[in-house]
């Protein structure tokens, strides 16, 4: 049977009496059902941060977000975002040559666990292609040169804009993202780094876990931001290992950690589960 169309709300901003009673007083006087709705005031900054998930058979849902938004917005003074269930965000994917995430990442859209419309893949090496025509996916070859990286990057966004992308996933992307491309895009970008930030930020963290002897390995799932690798994170795991461990074992395991920890951090954006504020996240599991 299928589900009813549904309209999720996300609220974000100054905390005050009454907010919960208000948004949903709106919401049943104009015939809605609340499904789900979950809150959270956050102390140190005094905010509050809500989503909202409701159904009204009778109603023309995308009228109802667009007057919840102006309602939300004009009278409780939040930031607002809305989207309707039955909506696939249109998603670019960025790779470069290790394949893990990216194949996973493929394979649970394919199978359409990934409630989304994977627009187009942009790669810096040609390594992946293969795997994405055989899923008919449009694969853009567009090599960064470190001499003309600022060259390299505008057709990157060239080839992004043609898809009207509403998200973009870093599926292993081995490349630094400028903070001009990340101004120019035009939508969220989702990272995922190889290492429990903050430690071991950078390049080969798994070499480094090994080097320091750690016991806990991780990964991290976060927004992109112009300072690397301290965006909001988003989700993170954890196994552990120990001294019989070597670097091969390091990165077998934190691959698999990888895989996972991506899938689940998108997965929560796409069910437009979490709040970006400041430089941290709440997430509605």
């Amino acid at each position: 049977m299928e589900a009813p169309e549904t309209l999720t709300a996300r609220l974000h901003g100054p905390d005050q009496p009454g907010i919960v009673a208000r948004a949903s007083r709106w919401i049943f006087e104009r015939g809605g059902n609340i499904l789900n709705a979950d809150q959270h005031r956050d102390p140190t900054t005094e905010s509050f941060l809500q989503r909202l998930e409701w159904e009204h058979p009778e109603a023309d849902l995308a009228a109802e977000a667009a007057a919840f938004r102006a309602f939300a917005e004009g009278e409780l003074g939040m930031e607002v975002h809305t989207q309707l269930s039955t909506h696939r965000p249109r998603v670019a994917l960025m790779v470069s040559r290790i394949p893990h995430c990216f194949q996973d990442f493929v394979l649970r859209w394919h199978s359409g666990t990934m409630p989304c419309e994977i627009a187009c893949v942009v790669s810096n090496h040609k390594d992946l292609r293969s795997f994405a025509k055989s899923f008919g996916l449009p694969f853009h070859y567009l090599p960064i040169d470190g001499t003309a990286k600022e060259i390299g990057e505008a057709e990157q966004l060239e080839a992004l804009a043609q898809y009207e992308v509403e998200l973009i996933v870093l599926a292993r992307y081995m490349q630094v993202l400028s903070p001009a491309f990340l101004a120019r895009c035009g939508c969220p970008v989702i990272n995922i780094h190889h290492s429990f930030l903050p430690a071991f930020a950078g390049g080969r963290p798994y070499h480094q876990a090994h080097a320091r002897g750690v016991k806990l390995i991780g990964a991290t799932a976060h927004y992109a931001t112009a300072d690397l690798d301290e965006g909001p994170i988003i989700v993170q795991d954890v196994t552990t290992i120990s001294h019989r461990h070597g670097v091969a074992d390091l990165l077998r395991r934190g691959s698999d950690l990888e895989k996972s920890v991506l899938a689940r951090a998108v997965r929560y954006h796409l069910d437009s589960r979490v709040i970006a504020f400041g430089n941290k996240t709440v997430v509605f599991d």
